[in-house]
């Protein structure tokens, strides 16, 4: 039974090379650790973190100097889930179909069933990554109005890579996903993109292809969504003394309502758009993510949370995001693996360079195949990410 799934595996291919490239626009835009090793739900991966090197003057001398030595950091985060898409066949329903194993028409269903499957966990993966826009650090654009709406403005792109532009994050490797509503906004406003003559590019007229715009590599998501925003009203800081730029960890009191994460606040004489990650249901402390306040915050100043979002776009350098994906944990005995399946093949996506495990499971007068992954995501540098509000 070793050679279960070889005759499927043409099959496989061409069925992720369909889904391979549909909107979904985190998985390829955000560092990935994925790798064909297999690991277990909640089990804690960790991964280094390179920290900043400071310059020095340079010396002439018989040696050079010694130095250079750094401690590098690290993370984790943990296997948050463990998925499996199952399809299933019986000999009653392959019989239905004209007999051969090189049968066109089950060979098209199976394919088909196939890429249900890759896109089933590729979304999940996509929304799972959206999700993190809780932890980014500031955000741009107007809650309840999608950006790009104003023929010929690019504003909305400034203003969003002004702000990781002020928290220091990496120009090289910048990246900005956008919902299905603000990039419709984008291919039907800002004509200056696809005027070849300005453009230099007839990509985004003629496919639509959205390209880099002001150093952001534009992408697109089927998985973004909005934002409700919590209730709170009327809270006011209860600082004692000034907070001082880069604090966090923010008191508030005498208002009432909820404070949920994923609110973006503004307090009186300070024009920034915090991101919530730690919320309140009455006074108390709110977080908000770094590289927090930009300006000093004095005792007794209003807070206002903004509106509900229609759509929650998001900005962030490559590596402010990681999503770490493994094949799911299998039971061994012996080296043999013992799950009842009789085959199991890896197959790697070479664009979103995620692997999935594919299983038969042969059962009474029936036959069960499973498509399956695990994996989990965090934010792991807010100061390198921030919200596009829509």
């Amino acid at each position: 039974m070793a050679n279960t799934l070889t005759g499927l595996i043409p099959t496989v291919y061409q069925a992720l090379d369909t889904v391979s490239r549909e909107l979904v626009g985190f998985v390829p835009a955000v560092r990935r650790n994925a790798g064909v090793e297999r690991a277990a739900k909640d089990q804690t991966i960790t991964f280094p973190i390179t920290p900043a090197q400071a310059a020095e003057d340079i010396t002439p001398g018989q040696l050079p100097a010694d130095s250079g030595s750094q401690t590098i950091g690290y993370d984790s985060l943990t296997i948050s889930k463990s998925r499996a898409v199952p399809i299933l066949w019986n000999g009653e329903e392959q019989g239905s179909l004209t007999a051969g194993s090189d049968n066109p028409q089950l060979g098209g269903i199976l394919q088909d069933q196939f890429a249900q499957a890759f896109r089933t966990l590729a979304n999940e993966m996509e929304a799972d990554l959206w999700n993190t826009y809780v932890g980014a650090s500031r955000a741009a654009g107007t809650a309840g109005t999608l950006p790009f709406g104003t023929i010929n403005d690019l504003s909305d792109f400034a203003n969003i890579r002004k702000v990781l532009n002020e928290n220091g994050a990496p120009a090289n490797d910048l990246h900005l996903v956008l919902g299905n509503g603000s990039a419709a906004n984008l291919r039907g406003t800002q004509a200056t993109l696809f005027r070849v003559n300005e453009a230099g590019d007839s990509s985004f007229l003629r496919d639509g292809a959205l390209g880099r715009v002001q150093g952001l590599s534009l992408h697109e998501s089927n998985q973004i969504g909005g934002h409700t925003q919590g209730t709170g009203t009327g809270y006011v800081t209860n600082l004692g003394a000034t907070l001082p730029v880069g604090s966090t960890e923010i008191i508030v009191d005498t208002g009432s309502g909820t404070v949920v994460a994923g609110d973006v606040v503004t307090f009186a004489g300070d024009a920034n758009k915090y991101v919530v990650t730690s919320g309140i249901a009455a006074a108390g402390t709110i977080t908000i993510a770094e590289p927090g306040l930009q300006q000093t915050l004095a005792d007794g100043v209003d807070m206002t949370v903004g509106d509900s979002a229609n759509e929650v776009n998001m900005a962030f350098d490559r590596n402010a995001i990681m999503l770490v994906s493994r094949l799911p944990k299998l039971p061994m005995m012996n080296g043999r693996v013992m799950d009842g399946s009789s085959d199991h093949i890896t197959v790697t996506d070479p664009f979103t360079g995620i692997s999935f495990d594919v299983a038969v499971y042969g059962q009474y007068h029936q036959m069960k195949i499973e498509v399956s992954a695990a994996w989990g995501v965090k934010m792991i540098k807010p100061a390198h990410s921030a919200l596009l509000l829509g």
